[in-house]
């Protein structure tokens, strides 16, 4: 699996916003041209206040101290000598190195420091310079400050040493390094040639991050280079970024200041329809809970992806449990074990309790002397959560990987991807995972491939970069389920999409067709997700709408959609 970087037209990280430079105070303070050009350094002299019995210095910072320091501090760097600026600094050592970098590895020279008007112990300063590596040069212009205080130990004034001195992005520990982009850029391409923008399709943006990361050193560009803050003082070598370790507010990626060249992308075709792909992203404008995905269900290839939200790859990436349209692995499963049979009577009780906690279906209804397909088709709990004292625990896990290819975390689709999650359980998560709760996760890839793999007979693992590109083996199922299992299967699906909950999306998809609606019930959510899945021909689809409410009304529109808008 993939990981996720910035392709063509994209960075992994933010640019910063360089501003202009302020402009040199003039009149009162006057401190810029001061500090640059020297005067009045006799005044720290006679402000100076030491303790009578140590001999320390002590209390508030006079105006001229913090002058002459930040003066002597400025002066120094501008001049190039790191050793002289890193005295005047509270931490020597720290400063010595960064301010050496500045130049050796940042590739920062002929820079001048303006300083502006103090604060009390605060002096803000402009930055102009140039920035220059190899053939490539261009100016650099940002806005910082430093801060005076007394050293620990004998209270002389110094500059407050931290790594945002030297550039307000910076924190401490991180580096300035300017060199060669990680990746080169990717331009991707539609399966009919056609590039691939965020900007035309949005919701491709994490997916465009994903194709750079994985494939800008295969697809022939070159790197382009870049001034960048490197997080958790990992190494400046110029030749990829590195992540701040942690989590939460620390864990800080990479930040690309300045680009002194845009590099030249390198080619890459994808399987992407665009008709497909900008139905796809018309479904889910607007809707920021709402993924889908579209297959080709004969071949695995990815025709479409979208996410209303378009700051996470849901569709590719989401662990949201599935609801019912697990069921379509559950009954598979049913099938096979001769638990149930299509049109043989089946029990669906309002009730139905098992390891310690009682089921219930949607309204408390039941079906009295019902068969099998209509608790399919009506999306009965109880129907499934009943067979559970019938089952070990590893059945369901083993049925996922075996048959459809889930929860083994080996697909290589040409990006990163989630590829189900089904756990051995016991008691009532067991039971409960057989309707896609308990400890069972999914996303819209993974459930448009189990309808894949029933309309297709076998799985067949999705993929977004055709295998040939790289060379690289796809995942593959161990076994296939038996001609009357298959059938059996795919009436359920069919009668659901013509009767059941699938029936008011699927009015008007005409052909061979089949769906399973879900809704899964999310702790601290006032509505369930809303999950659907079918197949048309041979095209497969699935979606889910976080806190849509019943898959019916939410996710089953976008998929019939699309569906439809496949022909």
């Amino acid at each position: 699996m993939g990981s996720r970087r910035a392709a063509a037209g994209r960075r992994r990280t933010k640019p910063a916003v360089i501003g202009s430079v302020a402009a040199v105070v003039v009149a009162g303070a006057g401190f810029g041209a001061y500090a640059m050009y020297g005067g009045g350094a006799d005044g720290d002299d006679s402000a100076r206040t030491k303790s009578a019995a140590a001999g320390v210095k002590s209390g508030p910072l006079t105006a001229a101290e913090v002058t002459s320091t930040a003066q002597r501090f400025l002066t120094a760097w501008q001049k190039g000598d790191v050793a002289g600026a890193a005295a005047a600094t509270d931490d020597a050592e720290a400063a010595k190195a960064l301010l050496t970098g500045y130049a050796k590895d940042a590739r920062i020279k002929d820079a001048t420091f303006t300083a502006g008007t103090p604060a009390g112990e605060k002096v803000p300063f402009s930055v102009k310079a140039t920035v220059a590596y190899e053939k490539a040069s261009e100016p650099l212009a940002y806005d910082s400050a430093l801060t005076v205080v007394r050293r620990a130990g004998d209270g002389e004034p110094r500059v407050d040493w931290h790594a945002a001195v030297v550039h307000p992005e910076l924190r401490d520990g991180d580096a300035l390094v300017t060199g060669k982009a990680g990746d080169p850029p990717v331009k991707a391409l539609d399966r009919d040639g056609g590039e691939i923008t965020a900007a035309k399709y949005p919701s491709l943006g994490t997916v465009l991050d994903g194709l750079r990361d994985k494939y800008g050193k295969k697809s022939g560009g070159t790197p382009g280079v870049e001034l960048r803050v490197v997080r958790g003082g990992a190494e400046g070598d110029g030749k990829g970024s590195k992540e701040a370790k942690g989590s939460g507010a620390d864990d800080v990626a990479d930040n690309t200041l300045l680009e002194l060249s845009k590099g030249t992308p390198g080619t890459l075709k994808t399987t992407l329809d665009p008709a497909l792909q900008a139905a796809a992203e018309k479904q889910v404008d607007g809707k920021k809970g709402a993924s889908v995905v579209l297959l080709r269900a004969s071949t695995g290839e990815v025709l479409a992806v979208a996410n209303g939200g378009h700051g996470f790859n849901t569709a590719f990436l989401g662990s949201l449990a599935p609801g019912s349209t697990m069921k379509v692995v559950t009954a598979s499963m049913l099938l096979e074990k001769d638990l149930a049979s299509v049109n043989e009577k089946h029990p669906c009780p309002k009730y139905f309790s098992y390891g310690g906690w009682k089921f219930q279906n949607d309204d408390k209804f039941e079906i009295k002397d019902g068969t099998f397909k209509a608790s399919f088709a009506r999306s009965c709990n109880t129907a499934f959560i009943s067979q559970a004292p019938e089952l070990e625990d590893d059945d369901l896990t083993r049925q996922a990987k075996e048959v459809f290819g889930l929860s083994m975390n080996n697909w290589s689709v040409g990006v990163s991807t989630f590829d189900g999650r089904v756990p051995v359980q016991s008691n009532a998560q067991m039971a409960a995972s057989l309707i896609g709760q308990g400890g069972v996760r999914m996303n819209p890839l993974n459930m448009a491939s189990v309808s894949a793999t029933v309309k297709s007979g076998s799985f067949h693992q999705p993929y977004l970069v055709a295998p040939s590109v790289d060379g690289r083996a796809l995942a593959t199922a161990s076994r296939t389920m038996s001609g009357g299992t298959l059938a059996a299967l795919r009436e359920l699906m069919s009668y659901t999409a013509a009767y059941g909950t699938a029936a008011e999306a699927m009015a008007g998809v005409s052909g061979d067709v089949g769906a399973k609606t879900g809704s899964a019930e999310v702790d601290g959510q006032e509505k369930p997700n809303g999950w659907f899945t079918a197949y048309r021909g041979d095209l497969a689809a699935a979606g889910v709408v976080q806190q849509g409410g019943h898959g019916g009304d939410t996710a089953g529109p976008i998929v019939a959609a699309l569906l439809k808008a496949g022909g």
